[in-house]
C-alpha cells in the first residue's frame, strides 16, 4: 500500500482530468450527456483507479487497477480524436491533450511493469 498522491503518474492524470473537464465544457449542449459525459468519466477514471489500486494490499491487485486506468487512458485517446474530427476541439488543443495522454499511458505501462516485477 502506498500514497497515491506521491505517484507522478497520478498527479499528471489528475491534472489531465481537470483539463478534460474544462475542455468538454465548450462542447455543444446536446453532447452534455453524450461524448462530453463519456470523456469526463474516462478522464477521472484514470487517477481514480490509480488511487484505488495504490490502496490495495498486493502488487497484483495494484497492477490490475493500473491496467484499468490504462484502459481508460486508451479510451480517451480515441475520444479526443473523435472530438477533433467532429470539430469540437481545435487541432492545437487535440495535440496538447494527445501528447499528455500519451505520456500518461507510457508512465502507466512503466509502473505496471515495475509493480509486476517487484
Amino acid at each position: 500500500m502506498q500514497d497515491y498522491k506521491k505517484l507522478k503518474v497520478w498527479s499528471k492524470a489528475h491534472e489531465f482530468a481537470l483539463l478534460i473537464y474544462k475542455t468538454v465544457g465548450n462542447f455543444p449542449q446536446f453532447e452534455t450527456f453524450g461524448l462530453a459525459s463519456q470523456m469526463r468519466r474516462s478522464a477521472y477514471s484514470i487517477p481514480t483507479n490509480i488511487a484505488e489500486g495504490a490502496g490495495r494490499k498486493t502488487n497484483a491487485d495494484f497492477a490490475n487497477f493500473l491496467h484499468i486506468a490504462l484502459g481508460s487512458a486508451n479510451e480517451i485517446d480515441y475520444q479526443l480524436l473523435f472530438a477533433k474530427d467532429l470539430n469540437y476541439i481545435s487541432s492545437d488543443i487535440y495535440s496538447d491533450l494527445f501528447s499528455r495522454i500519451g505520456e500518461i499511458q507510457g508512465m502507466l505501462i512503466s509502473l505496471i511493469n515495475t509493480v509486476k516485477n517487484s
